[in-house]
């Protein structure tokens, strides 16, 4: 990887700041902030709408994201979604499955928000049984606890693949094979793992699985929704309307077979145009060489943080473990409180608080106030984690 080239194509870095929040949003390249443009000035239109070739060049160049999105995640083109973020694709998944009374959910309690309150509201809504699986304070889990609770009743397992809080990585190929088994399905939540490791969908065997492109280089409001060819049809679309139908008489109507189905109205066009673009820019470094930075990076991070006493980790001390990111408290000070010290003095840009997580906080770590997190991406540098590792040894002196 070329660091410096990398870093040319984001120019926001050239103020200094020292970036550490990409678990929440990545940045985003020129390469493609400039494809978003050229949209706009030269062919700015609707997709399927029209003959005329800004219209025509709209839709090849959508459809031309969704094959990219497609090649990357190792899928067919027709099981792509393309939606706003992971809570859309979640939702369209969880709202859209016929359940009955006696039906189970099984879910964890590193889920993010999103992959929680979702199974929650349809508790609340149809008296369903939802089980949360407890990892141990890493964020490790037990896969004999997922076998137990796995039952003919259960209708899905609903997880993240890489928490974004603890780092730690989930056996999903292997909860698959044991959900599988029972006949059961299974949604995996990638968000903080299609940015960061290398993915093939097919190989994994998931039956859902969803992504945000806010978080892999792309622009806001792009996600993706996999769906499984042969289940598209079990799943209700929760809109349906322009672009959905093959056709609409007085009193019925038919909707399309494939992914279309889903994508009703406008969407976000030099959105997933900017996503083909993320998705280009991504496979043009190699996701298992990004996978390789942000382990040696985050590494440096592990190792430096474990020599202050006054600092706390959580999640996996194994490095093969985790993802790119490090949740850390300095002990009996507010997370908020150190972070804006990092920003104000260090010009470190890091998350604190509850991240989503508010299950995991509160039931697993014990941590009310919540956690600093610091989380790297490809743009990162070794420089950039010694800056911020001086700065928190001096932090740590002030503080104690």
């Amino acid at each position: 990887m070329n660091l410096r080239n990398i870093r040319e194509q984001f120019p926001i870095l050239e103020n200094g700041s020292i970036y550490f929040d990409s678990a929440s949003t990545s940045l985003t390249p020129n390469i493609v902030i400039d494809k978003m443009v050229d949209y706009y000035k030269n062919y700015n239109a609707n997709i399927g709408r029209g003959v005329y070739r800004f219209s025509e060049k709209a839709s090849f160049e959508y459809e031309k994201a969704h094959n990219k999105v497609a090649d990357f995640l190792k899928v067919y083109n027709n099981e792509v979604i393309f939606v706003k973020n992971s809570t859309e694709g979640l939702n369209i998944v969880a709202s859209g499955l016929k359940f009955n009374k006696e039906d189970r959910i099984v879910n964890t309690l590193i889920d993010h928000h999103s992959n929680y309150i979702t199974w929650l509201r349809l508790k609340d809504k149809l008296g369903l049984n939802i089980t949360h699986i407890k990892p141990d304070s890493n964020g490790s889990f037990d896969l004999n606890n997922f076998e137990k609770s796995i039952d003919e009743n259960t209708k899905i397992v609903s997880l993240t693949h890489i928490s974004n809080v603890l780092g730690s990585i989930t056996p999903v190929e292997e909860i698959i094979k044991i959900a599988h088994e029972n006949n059961c399905l299974v949604l995996v939540d990638g968000a903080q793992s299609a940015p960061h490791i290398p993915l093939d969908l097919k190989k994994m065997d998931c039956d859902f699985f969803v992504c945000s492109g806010h978080k892999m280089l792309g622009p806001g409001g792009t996600g993706v929704l996999y769906i499984k060819k042969d289940l598209q049809k079990e799943i209700e679309p929760l809109l349906i309307g322009g672009g959905t139908v093959t056709d609409v008489s007085l009193n019925e109507y038919s909707l399309k077979e494939d992914y279309e189905r889903f994508e009703a109205g406008t969407p976000n066009i030099e959105g997933f145009i900017g996503l083909g673009a993320a998705v280009d820019y991504l496979n043009s470094i190699g996701m298992r060489n990004i996978k390789k930075h942000e382990q040696k990076l985050i590494s440096i991070v592990l190792e430096e943080l474990m020599e202050l006493p006054e600092i706390e980790i959580f999640g996996p001390e194994q490095i093969e473990n985790r993802s790119s990111l490090i949740c850390f408290n300095y002990k009996g000070v507010n997370p908020h409180k150190v972070a804006k010290i990092f920003d104000e003095q260090y010009n470190i840009l890091m998350r604190s608080g509850h991240h989503c997580c508010y299950p995991l906080i509160k039931h697993v770590i014990n941590k009310p106030e919540g956690t600093l997190r610091c989380s790297l991406y490809l743009y990162n540098t070794e420089e950039e984690i010694k800056i911020f590792i001086n700065a928190a040894k001096k932090i740590s002196k002030r503080l104690t």
